[in-house]
């Protein structure tokens, strides 16, 4: 009720798993329009998937007994991109595929004198390997000429990734991470811009905020701002996105940004037993950068938590199916 009712500034709702979380968000945009009277189209809702956009938007829709109000839900990239494409007159010919990007990078390696040329049943995950280091250059908000790569020979690295942008503007192309970081920088440069879509996003809510990357951050603080609306939802526990940048220290940031913010935590969980989830706090807790939490089961004790020992995936894949099966049997 308290994440719910929660109506204006920054709010910080820690949700451990199966705490709920979805419908809390859901429960929350109905109060915004029912109580406090904000307009649908007024509110922002950000999630890291399409799929997890849609479930939500379910949600919402079952919440408000099928009625459909124009409340805009997406992805990080969906929304960013929507607000490039307005701007610049972007469209899909403009998107670079993984398949065009590993040409580019085919195509420059060579140019470059790269020390490392992959084996070519080895070609497609070297190049991935390749992209995704590029990518963290950009969701990180780092100059490239600062930028420590971890794999590769600094300045061979620097002078691939300027090779690879200025190969990229001469096709007019931009990659999955310029949506960031192009959005970031036109907020930055055009603050009349920016105001415009502060203005039409007045209530944001941010859910897996515990997977945020240095870019999206940014990006999400400047649209709030000035009222900061900023209502985000997520478990530093369960980052995921390390690859891509995110670090659960963003959400400890977080309410350094913003000192008054409101801190709520849903501390029950009503999908696993107490075994279970006990379990679960007894390993998290041995992380060093994390917010203190007490979880607890809704559901009761149950069986133990059994661990076991295989000596490789094939057997694994075994152990896992004879479980399955007595499951199904019980």
């Amino acid at each position: 009720k308290e994440a719910v009712s929660h109506k204006e500034g920054p709010c910080l709702v820690l949700a451990g798993p199966g705490s709920g979380k979805t419908l809390t968000i859901a429960k929350r945009i109905e109060s915004l329009i029912k109580v406090y009277k904000v307009r649908p189209e007024e509110i922002l809702v950000i999630t890291f998937t399409k799929y997890a956009a849609g479930e939500m938007r379910d949600r919402f829709q079952y919440v408000m007994e099928g009625r459909r109000l124009p409340v805009t839900f997406g992805t990080f990239h969906g929304i960013f991109y929507g607000i490039l494409k307005w701007a610049y007159r972007l469209n899909q010919s403009n998107l670079l595929s993984d398949e065009e990007k590993y040409r580019i990078l085919r195509e420059i390696l060579p140019g470059i004198d790269w020390d490392q040329e992959p084996e070519a049943d080895e070609e497609k995950d070297y190049l991935q390997e390749l992209a995704i280091e590029i990518g963290n250059v950009k969701n990180n908000c780092m100059d490239i000429e600062e930028y420590e790569p971890v794999k590769y020979t600094t300045e061979k690295f620097r002078k691939l990734y300027r090779t690879y942008e200025e190969t990229k503007k001469k096709y007019r192309k931009i990659d999955f991470e310029d949506m960031l970081i192009q959005c970031r920088d036109l907020f930055m440069k055009r603050p009349d811009i920016l105001k415009k879509w502060q203005e039409k996003f007045q209530y944001i809510l941010v859910d897996e905020f515990q997977d945020v990357n240095q870019a999206q951050y940014d990006v999400v603080r400047m649209l709030a701002a000035p009222q900061d609306n900023l209502f985000v939802v997520g478990d530093d526990d369960q980052s995921v996105y390390g690859f891509r940048g995110a670090k659960p220290g963003i959400m400890m940031e977080f309410m350094k940004d913003y000192p008054k913010a409101k801190r709520v935590l849903l501390d029950i969980n009503y999908r696993s037993s107490a075994y279970i989830v006990n379990g679960a706090l007894r390993v998290i807790g041995n992380n060093k950068i994390r917010f203190e939490k007490k979880i607890e089961a809704f559901q009761k004790a149950d069986e133990t938590v059994h661990v076991q020992e295989v000596k490789d995936p094939v057997q694994e894949a075994e152990y896992v199916l004879e479980k399955i099966k007595e499951c199904q049997e019980k």
